[in-house]
């Protein structure tokens, strides 16, 4: 058995176990915290974290304790308006609203708050995006796809200083230099032994200063072995790898004709945030390409997509030409996984409604991994609508969906991406 024990630091006053632990255990508030913010959070907001309030009725724990017991009559001084039997109600706090609601303060006694719990960026996304998925997910990779990046492959003895590896040097060095010296030194001890054993008689001077010279010889010779030598230098060795990436474009098209007003741009601009948020956890590059229309259909800028604001009718299919356009010239489907999400009050000339869906079904649906139209408007639908109907029956990647308030575009987003049954 192998135990692996974590010793990364956690940040001050912090424990990442208990932390998960306990996200864990209140998930189901802090998602419901979560989905409550996204309709009173700003738009540049929604990659921060987020301060959660929990009910402290939510995380009391159960407790046993023991009773008074047995049965007690008690008088009270000054009751002149009940009598035994009479139930009592419970004191109304706050204009009415058990206590919780917008009355007075008051100077003295303690309230109940809410247990606040702060949340980072990814631990916000987590929740934000659980149990959501890309319909028809698939990454397409081709050669223009691949992407290289340097990974360590061995050592080499050819490199640059900078990656010399100090440690494989030093063996290689340490290695040689026994090899080399092990044989001298063995027979310069032999010879050492041998100068003690001639004494100091005036018949050996002869032989003691010929084992001196071959014993100075033998030390010049081991002496001279270097410390470390270019043949034992050692360099970490890096190779390119191919490694497959995958990146989607996500078409955003809005009618900005005078019936949508700026209220109604936001609240399209709250699910365009959404959606792109979404595919950058799923794709690393996400490029984002806005087309806004009215009669004429036009590529823009982010700003001046949702601040721009024209007069006169609109032609929907004004938009979907340009965008089938740049989709086959810009983003061939063999190389991108192309998302579209198109906004609009539901506005149309009813002679253009049966050319949207015929653009549809035969230039764009069938390249695109998902198509979500959001109609925001608290009106009838219109013959836009009724025909995308008939999309939505053919294409199962298709999908359509109405929003009439602010507090309707997460739910709205949680259907059109939850995940299905295989």
């Amino acid at each position: 058995m192998v135990h692996f024990i974590d010793r990364r630091l956690n940040g001050k006053n912090k424990s990442a176990v208990n932390r998960q632990r306990f996200i864990r255990r209140y998930k189901t508030q802090l998602k419901k915290a979560v989905s409550d913010a996204v309709a009173k959070r700003s738009i540049q907001d929604v990659e921060s974290g987020e301060s959660i309030s929990i009910p402290t009725r939510d995380i009391s724990e159960p407790i046993f304790h023991q009773g008074k017991g047995g049965r007690k009559e008690m008088v009270h001084p000054g009751n002149d308006r009940f009598v035994t039997g009479e139930q009592i109600e419970r004191p109304q706090g706050g204009g009415g609203q058990g206590g919780r609601g917008s009355g007075d303060a008051s100077n003295s006694g303690e309230g109940a708050d809410d247990f606040i719990f702060e949340i980072s960026k990814d631990e916000y996304l987590d929740l934000l995006f659980d149990d959501l998925e890309l319909p028809n997910m698939e990454k397409n990779q081709t050669a223009k796809l691949v992407e290289t990046k340097n990974v360590r492959a061995g050592y080499t003895s050819n490199g640059v200083p900078a990656n010399i590896n100090i440690v494989r040097s030093l063996q290689n060095s340490l290695a040689r230099r026994v090899v080399m010296q092990k044989g001298k030194k063995s027979q310069l001890s032999e010879l050492e032994e041998q100068l003690a054993a001639l004494g100091n008689d005036e018949s050996t001077i002869s032989e003691r200063l010929l084992l001196e010279k071959e014993i100075a010889e033998l030390k010049r010779r081991i002496a001279a072995v270097p410390f470390i030598d270019t043949f034992d230098l050692r360099f970490n060795n890096y190779v390119k790898r191919p490694s497959p990436s995958s990146q989607a474009v996500m078409f955003c098209l809005m009618d900005v004709s005078g019936s949508m007003d700026q209220p109604t741009k936001d609240m399209a601009k709250r699910f365009y945030i959404l959606l792109y948020l979404f595919l950058t956890r799923t794709y690393k590059n996400v490029e984002v390409v806005y087309i806004r229309h009215h009669t004429q259909a036009k590529e823009v800028n982010e700003h001046d997509f949702f601040y721009s604001q024209e007069t006169g009718g609109t032609i929907v299919s004004s938009a979907l030409e340009l965008m089938s356009e740049i989709m086959h010239s810009r983003y061939p489907a063999s190389e991108w996984n192309i998302y579209a999400a198109q906004a609009s009050d539901g506005d149309n000339w009813a002679d253009d409604s049966p050319h949207c869906k015929e653009l549809l079904a035969q230039q764009i649906l069938p390249w695109v991994r998902y198509f979500s139209y959001i109609e925001i408007t608290n009106r009838a639908h219109q013959s836009l609508w009724f025909q995308y109907e008939e999309l939505a029956k053919a294409f199962p990647h298709f999908a359509m969906e109405n929003i009439r308030s602010q507090e309707d575009i997460y739910p709205v987003f949680r259907e059109l991406f939850k995940k299905r049954a295989a």
